[in-house]
């Protein structure tokens, strides 16, 4: 069986520094796409949470 395809955002363009994701049984697979080998691998439910905690400044005073 062949795996699924990683998708990058398309403001990637044609630049290599991007992150890609892909859906593997039901999870969400997420890389760096020049550190392919290092897959963060998580829920629909706890990325759709990181990426609305991001999307409300609650991680801002990290950076």
């Amino acid at each position: 069986m062949r795996s699924p395809e990683w998708q990058k955002s398309s403001y990637s363009a044609a630049n290599n520094e991007c992150v890609e994701v892909r859906t593997v049984a039901g999870a969400i697979e997420l890389r760096e796409s020049d550190e392919g080998h290092t897959i963060l691998r998580t829920t629909p439910t706890t990325l759709a949470a990181l990426l609305h905690g991001l999307k409300a400044g609650e991680f801002d005073h990290h950076a």
